[in-house]
């Protein structure tokens, strides 16, 4: 069974989810708050496997909860539900260890869909909401931010930065493999040896690193 905790400013968008969750036999709702704050404070209590959560509320809003939920309570995982307006927080997020996006209008197969994936170790974001992501590492690597080189980028061998650039361009590892002629099992590897190296999280993080220290490009 997978415990949910939904979170929401808005009561009427909290009760839709609650009910339409509820459902779902492999799904159950262990808590609902209405701020960043709030979800923080029932992860002590309930220890959701997933915070299903708006980015946009008051007192705390949801790329500054993942990053409090993601340091104290590791194991648990973040949907961040979204607006396409919400471009300013979707980087944050992400950064901080959202592991999947959805927007707000999505169908109720595509949330439940969006729950197991993520539970289940995946990573998930709306094609929509991805071309919002892909926009701001753009703007990134015309920005200052991209010219802070972590000093992290050190400990990575010659092949490891061109893995970690060819991820940050969005390969997958049959791509990867192929543009450096190694078995898919191979790339694999390195990349887990990267992600320790680098002390990141997932895929996503190490896309956000290669783009933020200039190995996106040649």
């Amino acid at each position: 069974m997978i415990k949910v905790l939904l979170v929401d400013d808005q009561r009427i968008l909290t009760e839709g989810l609650k009910m339409i969750l509820g459902r779902e036999k492999d799904i159950r709702i262990c808590g609902v708050a209405n701020s960043g704050k709030e979800a923080y404070e029932l992860c002590k209590w309930n220890r959701p496997d997933i915070v299903l959560m708006d980015i946009k509320m008051p007192k705390m809003n949801g790329a500054e909860a993942t990053k409090l939920i993601k340091r104290d309570f590791p194991e648990t995982k973040v949907i961040i539900l979204t607006t396409f307006n919400d471009d300013e927080y979707i980087y944050e997020a992400l950064k901080n260890g959202a592991s999947g996006y959805i927007l707000k209008d999505a169908t109720p197969d595509e949330i439940a869909e969006a729950i197991r994936t993520v539970y289940n170790g995946g990573a998930l974001i709306q094609p929509e909401v991805a071309v919002k992501v892909l926009n701001k590492f753009s703007e990134m690597a015309k920005s200052k931010e991209v010219r802070n080189i972590d000093s992290r980028v050190e400990l990575l061998t010659s092949r490891e930065k061109e893995i970690c650039r060819l991820v940050g361009e969005g390969k997958n590892n049959k791509e990867i493999s192929k543009e450096l002629y190694l078995s898919e099992g191979t790339v694999k590897n390195h990349i887990t040896k990267i992600l320790n190296k680098l002390e990141l999280r997932d895929r996503t993080q190490l896309a956000i690193f290669a783009i933020k220290n200039n190995l996106y490009s040649d």
